[in-house]
């Protein structure tokens, strides 16, 4: 596979990958905050947040340079959105809760579970291990945010769908690619529908059958 090749994005996959990077972003500097860390502690969390999962996909892919890399303006974005949150965050005095955190953590995570498949399709994989790739894409970017700040992550502590919420989306990548060829619209719906689960199931408390202990 030839690296230059598997970095060339559409336009739709470069907004949705700048979205998904924000949002993520946005998520880790609110987790930062409630931690009380420092502005260097709060901008490493964001960069962790939104740079992880999208390296680990690069890494398995084996695509080269990494998207961050070969598009070094995503970490002047990143830094510029960390100063700016800091900044509005401290004037207004916001309360940084918990659930403020899963809003842009639901919209990263299913913009990266969309854009994560469509990647690893035009890689050349086959649709399961696309679906995985996404799924990779889509939270451990938050897995490691909350292991720096000493949480247990999100994925796996929460009982409502989270990894579920984002291999739905990218098993709808898949299917409407290879059944109307349309990539654009599979990114959309498939990272709406990711995003929409998520937040329902943040909203209604829907929550996955748990270990119960005998």
């Amino acid at each position: 596979m030839n690296p230059l090749v598997s970095q060339t994005l559409s336009t739709a996959q470069t907004i949705i990958e700048m979205a998904a990077t924000a949002a993520f972003a946005l998520s880790g500097i609110i987790v930062g905050a409630r931690k009380q860390l420092d502005v260097v502690g709060i901008a490493v969390v964001a960069f962790l947040a939104a740079f992880g999962g999208g390296t680990l996909r690069d890494v398995l892919l084996d695509r080269r340079p990494f998207f961050w890399v070969a598009n070094s303006w995503y970490v002047w974005a990143v830094l510029a959105l960390c100063v700016m949150a800091i900044v509005t965050l401290r004037r207004r005095h916001l309360t940084m809760t918990e659930r403020a955190m899963q809003w842009p953590d639901a919209c990263g995570l299913g913009l990266f579970a969309a854009s994560g498949t469509q990647i690893a399709l035009d890689a050349g994989m086959p649709g399961l291990i696309a679906v995985l790739m996404g799924v990779l894409t889509a939270v451990f970017g938050g897995v490691l945010r909350d292991i720096v700040c000493n949480e247990i992550p999100t994925a796996f502590r929460d009982h409502r769908p989270y990894a579920v919420c984002a291999f739905a989306g990218g098993a709808v990548v898949v299917a409407i690619e290879r059944s109307i060829e349309s990539p654009t619209f599979a990114l959309a719906f498939g990272a709406v529908l990711a995003t929409t689960l998520r937040a329902l199931a943040i909203r209604f408390d829907w929550e996955l059958p748990r270990w119960q202990a005998k």
